[in-house]
């Protein structure tokens, strides 16, 4: 099959390589990219664990094929964390309220989180649970997960007075 070019920026880093039109954003950036932290779970843009930034939206990268993403900035869990390794706060309120049991479904609700308390620094329990209604997990049954939503706002908004 013919092979195009795909440049992307993932994580602040430059990927330059070319694909078959037909791999998606996920298989790229797990197989060529070589960042497995994007999970697949049911290949059909429902579960949300592939949840990745593209251009700051957050987007299943099951769902978008490598060469729409081409000249994009793409953002997986291995970049939320500093470049020092230090746990952002999404990552140490998921650790902190017990948001994470399996963890198999982590990775899409960091991502998902992250453009969340962007767009929306101090979102309700129903905005919370709205905002993350595409993403599933089957261990934790979502209170951890939806603390861990608030706590991280906190962190993020810094100490209060």
């Amino acid at each position: 099959m013919h092979e195009l070019p795909v440049n992307l920026s993932v994580n602040g880093r430059e990927y330059t390589g070319t694909v078959e039109p037909r791999v998606t954003l996920a298989d790229h950036l797990r197989e060529n990219c070589g960042l497995t932290g994007t999970h697949l779970g049911c290949e059909h843009g429902a579960c949300g664990a592939c949840t990745v930034l593209l251009d700051g939206q957050a987007v299943r990268s099951c769902l978008v094929l490598a060469v729409q993403a081409d000249g994009q900035e793409v953002t997986t869990v291995e970049g939320i964390a500093s470049p020092d390794g230090e746990l952002s706060p999404v990552q140490a309120a998921m650790r902190e309220c017990h948001g994470l049991q399996c963890g198999f479904c982590t990775p899409g609700f960091v991502t998902s989180i992250t453009a969340l308390l962007r767009d929306n620094p101090n979102p309700s329990d129903a905005e919370i649970r709205e905002g993350l209604s595409g993403n599933f997990c089957r261990c934790t049954g979502y209170q951890g997960i939806v603390n861990a939503v608030k706590r991280a706002g906190e962190l993020m908004s810094g100490p209060t007075a």
